[in-house]
């Protein structure tokens, strides 16, 4: 019989999907430079489903001097990607939506890398300076048309994941410029409007937060001028329901590290704390895992995840638009969900109770507390906050200790919003102190405090633990001077905290809910009055006309001389003491400063060292989200 002239080859060990075949074969440093590939290799790249992990791979291996002399094949790449969108536009075809996949796994993992000469080499290897303009030009042209009248969700959401990959990668260099030329604010609010859940407005509102924060203390950002004037209100409440929807899955992740809701009593849980938990009525509950406290301090330390870029959006839409704060206060809850504020609130008090684990916490609990300030100044907003329209449930933070009292059901937003306040004075105190985030927290203490006393609104809230708080930092502040006193803007710091206080002491007939809050006042800051003397000295403020220290060092004066007259032959109970401290309100004249209730409205000049670092934490937030 005659041999076949068929030859049986090996079987191979693993099988090479093609479209891996075609990344190597376009990334070997051994093809001719000069050659372009044939067409058919770039429709079939296109027409495969890509293997993104792969490509990036390979792209990962490649310096930046090795892409420079690879140059000919990522333009090549670059190019078809381009021609492929501008044909097909946003028909949703197949190859549109790989060429789109494959642009964001080609531009997450090159243009993060570290260029001798950013801006001129990313232009090298995309396009050469020659032609950078007219490719770009139509890039960004094809990406608007497709964002914005692509035929499918899934098609435009791989646009803005294109534009979101070169956002952040290029942040630092002038590839930005061509989406500032273009402007793709239209395309991107046509595409949250028509968006279907929260977590699709998502991406396309990072995108907006990072090209609004792109040289804006540089030039005049057009997204900027944008964001003051859009009036589309039902865009705007899309993106506050993604904002909420993204802070609950934020603060999920706190829970799953720590369980912090209290307990109401029940059986279950009674049987439970004595090891009898098997016999326990009802259904059995999943237990979270619990975790060695350096093992739980190591995992808060890496929070909060990266979609916490969203709050930059978010600060610069509070910022710009009147009917952006108005929503972000208003919005009610949709059916099982939290109202949108609640979520963002709630939020805020977990960043603030762990931002000492890390700059980056610090610094998305400083750009939360920039919008509640935003919110506060507002005169109209803050009636609002201060009042029994504003009720609403607020999960607050009880992951360390020492905790506010636990009050369940809904309150008067004000009331959460100081709570998150003093949460924040009391769990981050060190001696290398954050200055900033304090100056926040008491500083919004004050604007509500001012509002309440001039409108005489009474607030029921547990006034003791704030007033408590602030002596307590007025204790820190006396017994570690010698570490805080060459401290940045620290003498703003020790005006605001005297103030609001001496205004308390002044006012509190105006906004406190009953006498025994009054005396309750009286009673710390007398209590705390050798505390206050040696405070005023340390820091000499008594030369410094920009303080009222003096009203209450005079307060604790006063009734420090009756106590002693008092007491010349025993010692007083805290009862007796109340009643001379009421007593004392007859022959008591607080002198207080005028101005105590005054504050100066942000600027957000003053800000632009610690916007600019948020803009960049954000950017590198976004690079891990694009590159997942």
């Amino acid at each position: 019989m005659e041999a076949s002239p068929l030859t049986q080859q090996a079987r191979p060990e693993t099988f090479q999907p093609k479209v891996v075949h075609l990344y190597e074969a376009l990334f070997k440093d051994d093809v001719d430079i000069d050659g372009d590939k044939p067409e058919g290799f770039w429709r079939e790249l296109f027409l495969l489903n890509p293997d993104r992990p792969t490509l990036q791979k390979i792209l990962a291996q490649l310096g930046p001097d090795d892409l420079i002399s690879l140059q000919s094949q990522t333009r090549q790449l670059f190019f078809r990607a381009v021609e492929c969108l501008k044909k097909a536009g946003g028909d949703g075809s197949v190859a549109v939506l790989h060429a789109l996949e494959t642009l964001t796994t080609f531009f997450s993992t090159i243009l993060p890398k570290k260029y001798t000469n950013p801006s001129s080499d990313i232009i090298a290897i995309l396009a050469g300076l020659d032609q950078v303009d007219a490719v770009f030009t139509d890039f960004v042209g094809a990406l608007d048309g497709i964002i914005r009248n692509g035929k499918s969700m899934e098609v435009r959401q791989r646009a803005v994941e294109v534009v979101l990959s070169i956002a952040s990668g290029a942040y630092q260099t002038s590839l930005l410029t061509y989406f500032i030329q273009r402007d793709l604010f239209p395309a991107m609010m046509k595409f949250i409007q028509e968006s279907d859940s929260p977590s699709r407005v998502l991406e396309p509102f990072m995108l907006l937060g990072l090209l609004a924060n792109y040289n804006k203390f540089e030039f005049q950002n057009p997204y900027q001028l944008r964001l003051n004037d859009f009036v589309n209100e039902a865009a705007i409440q899309k993106i506050i329901r993604c904002v909420g929807y993204t802070c609950r899955s934020l603060r999920g992740q706190y829970i799953d590290i720590l369980q912090d809701l209290p307990e109401g009593w029940s059986i279950a849980n009674t049987l439970n704390m004595i090891g009898l938990g098997a016999i326990a009525p009802g259904a059995k509950t999943h237990q979270k895992p619990a975790y060695d406290p350096e093992v739980a301090k190591q995992m808060f330390a890496r929070l909060p995840g990266e979609d916490a870029a969203v709050l930059l959006g978010t600060y610069d839409f509070s910022h710009a638009n009147k009917l952006f704060c108005f929503n972000l206060v208003a919005l009610s809850a949709e059916k099982g969900e939290e109202q949108p504020i609640s979520s963002f609130l709630s939020l805020t008090s977990y960043l603030l109770q762990h931002a000492f684990l890390s700059t980056r916490a610090t610094n998305y609990a400083h750009l939360s507390l920039m919008v509640f300030r935003l919110l506060i100044e507002d005169q109209l907003l803050c009636k609002r906050i201060c009042s029994d329209e504003s009720k609403v449930a607020v999960r607050l933070c009880r992951q360390r200790q020492p905790f506010l009292p636990a009050v369940r059901g809904e309150r008067i937003l004000a009331t959460t919003v100081l709570d998150t306040m003093v949460d924040g004075i009391n769990h981050n105190l060190r001696r290398r102190l954050d200055v900033s985030l304090y100056t926040l927290c008491v500083g919004i203490m004050l604007r509500i405090i001012s509002y309440l006393s001039r409108s005489r609104t009474r607030l029921q809230y547990h006034w003791s633990e704030l007033f408590r708080s602030l002596l307590s930092l007025i204790r820190f502040l006396t017994t570690y001077a010698s570490d805080l006193k060459g401290l940045s803007h620290f003498d703003s710091l020790l005006d605001l905290v005297v103030n609001l206080l001496a205004l308390s002491l002044s006012a509190g007939e105006a906004f406190l809910p009953s006498p025994a809050a009054y005396d309750d006042l009286f009673y710390k800051v007398v209590e705390s009055g050798e505390v206050l003397i040696k405070f005023r000295d340390t820091y000499n403020l008594s030369s410094r006309p920009s303080n009222s220290i003096s009203t209450l060092i005079s307060v604790s004066t006063h009734y420090k001389t009756m106590l002693d007259s008092d007491s010349s032959k025993r010692n007083l109970t805290s009862t007796e003491v109340a009643d001379v401290i009421k007593q004392g309100y007859e022959t008591l004249s607080i002198q207080a400063k005028e101005g105590l209730d005054g504050w100066e409205r942000y600027r957000e000049a003053d800000e632009r060292t610690l916007l600019k670092k948020m803009a960049r934490a954000t950017v590198t937030d976004v690079q891990t989200i694009v590159q997942a």
